[in-house]
């Protein structure tokens, strides 16, 4: 079977790039017999969108030596999806795709049904693609606003899936308004996915640092960064970003890997984050984390997933600040995170499965 994956592996960011790999090494592992192809079809507006962001100098929050690495992420990206996916030719539209003779097109993860984005494409509802099945695996809307009118072809679109799988619960309603039918709830691709120990030697020294690890958390006013100071000083903490910078961090850790980054998570002693992949990989390698979330994009996907593994409490808002001292005190039991994780996986695996018509 010929399987191609429509996401955004365009992106340069690391949770668009982490779950394309994991949907894309799942697949490959789970059934060798299997050709997975990762279809480089790129919306050309959202890429340069999102290019434009790395090469933008923010004067208030970076400086100059933390700007010159950032411009550098474009072609460490570039490298890491070279190297690691499996990427076929420039696809311009649904004719060309369907010429690459696919049996299977999976749609997903990430927000491929974000509607009312700048990455909006029928494409990525299935409009036009002909394929012996057609699947949506954990797609995300965003932050779409369901009680405005959905488009048509979003409509006409859902009808030419052969089975239908959703991350959160606005895809889920989504799916139901249009269908009549609650879909599979499945994992984000980064879920079902055990991503091995990363080692260089960026990560060896980092095997050494106690530090709190930062992840875009957005319009956090000072008051929260000064109790995030307080604490790294009283025990003794330094204090990074994930790929990304601020002027109170102790270094300066913006060029990295896909995989140097997934282990700034594995060693951190509490990450604070503002984003989807953020907290799913403070999940995946247990950490204490808080999620402090201000971007419309983010927040009803964040709230969901927090709500499915009954996590909500490691949320806070602009007006909760206090309550930053009793999260970083507080320790995450993750007995009740890894059973539902492992009922999800089954549901996760089961879908894919039952849908690809492939036995192990």
């Amino acid at each position: 079977m010929k399987i191609g994956i429509i996401t955004h592996h365009y992106i340069k960011n690391y949770g668009a790039f982490l779950q394309t790999y994991a949907l894309q090494q799942y697949l490959t592992e789970t059934y060798p017999q299997a050709e997975v192809l990762i279809v480089n079809y790129v919306k050309r507006k959202h890429q340069i969108i999102n290019m434009g962001g790395c090469f933008r100098f923010f004067w208030k929050k970076e400086s100059i030596p933390a700007y010159f690495e950032k411009i550098k992420l474009p072609r460490t990206f570039g490298k890491a999806e070279k190297k690691y996916l499996n990427l076929t030719k420039k696809i311009h539209n649904a004719k060309e795709l369907n010429n690459l003779g696919l049996d299977c097109i999976i749609i997903g993860s990430d927000e491929v049904w974000h509607y009312e984005d700048k990455a909006a494409s029928p494409i990525k509802f299935a409009v036009g693609l002909k394929a012996e099945k057609i699947l949506s695996y954990a797609p995300s809307c965003g932050s779409v606003d369901l009680s405005h009118p959905i488009p048509e072809y979003v409509k006409e679109g859902l009808k030419n899936f052969t089975g239908i799988s959703a991350r959160d619960d606005v895809s889920e309603e989504l799916v139901y308004r249009i269908l009549g039918y609650r879909p599979v709830r499945v994992l984000d691709p980064t879920l079902i996915y055990d991503f091995p120990i990363y080692e260089d030697d960026f990560t060896k020294k980092l095997q050494k640092e106690k530090y709190i690890l930062m992840y875009y958390c957005d319009k956090l006013p000072s008051e929260g960064i000064q109790i995030i100071q307080d604490y790294a000083r009283v025990h003794n903490l330094k204090i990074y970003g994930a790929g990304e910078y601020a002027k109170f961090y102790s270094g300066i850790t913006i060029n990295l890997s896909p995989f140097q980054w997934v282990e700034m998570f594995r060693n951190a002693a509490f990450v604070f984050t503002g984003t989807f992949h953020g907290v799913v990989f403070s999940l995946i390698t247990e950490r204490n984390f808080a999620a402090f979330l201000t971007n419309p994009s983010r927040i009803k996907k964040v709230y969901s997933l927090l709500d499915q593994f009954a996590l909500k409490e490691r949320s806070f808002q602009e007006g909760e600040l206090k309550r930053i001292h009793t999260l970083l005190e507080k320790s995450i039991d993750y007995t009740n995170f890894q059973e539902k994780k492992a009922q999800v996986r089954t549901n996760s695996y089961n879908f894919l499965q039952k849908e690809l018509s492939i036995d192990k």
